[in-house]
């Protein structure tokens, strides 16, 4: 019985550790980037395409998709984005740029931590994390979290530039 308990136990440590899991519709709604990181700089500098100002995700759990408002910025103007994709097992699948895997690290009411996989038409893989807020604070919690996800996926944190302090984008 206790080697039964003790197994129960760590399996739900180990499901932890992973990537949220579940119905992710009870984080639709606003959203600004605070910040991202990516292995490859270039995609989230000023004029990439990831260097982007998150305004709005709607997930759709009953019919599998999700949609995404954003503007990116290049010389200095913002230019607005609507980005769609669809769920597949556990991450949504958006053309963007190329093929990108977007899942939800982890979630909470004013904090949301993304990993996505994007390849580009090149075939380059870039990993980013981003660090999505309901409003201009996410608190260190969060901002931890965030941490220890770059080192989970290997991104060297000198690769973090933040977003919340540079949003000159419209509000929506």
């Amino acid at each position: 019985m206790e080697v039964l308990l003790f197994s129960l136990v760590l399996g739900l440590l180990v499901a932890s550790q992973g990537e949220a899991q579940g119905d992710a519709s009870q984080f639709t709604g606003r959203w600004l980037t605070h910040y991202t990181a990516a292995n490859n700089i270039e995609k989230i500098t000023e004029g990439g395409p990831f260097h982007a100002f998150m305004r709005y995700i709607e997930f759709d759990e009953e019919n599998g998709t999700i949609l995404m408002h954003f503007y990116v910025k290049e010389n200095g103007e913002c230019i607005e984005k609507y980005v769609s994709g669809t769920k597949e097992e556990n991450f949504y699948a958006v053309d963007y740029e190329g093929h990108s895997e977007f899942r939800v690290v982890r979630a909470n009411n004013i904090a949301l931590i993304a990993h996505v996989i994007n390849v580009d038409g090149d075939g380059k893989e870039t990993e980013l994390v981003q660090l999505f807020g309901t409003g201009d604070d996410v608190g260190s919690e969060c901002i931890e979290e965030f941490y220890n996800t770059l080192r989970e996926k290997g991104i060297p944190e000198e690769n973090i530039l933040n977003f919340i302090d540079n949003d000159t984008c419209p509000e929506e």
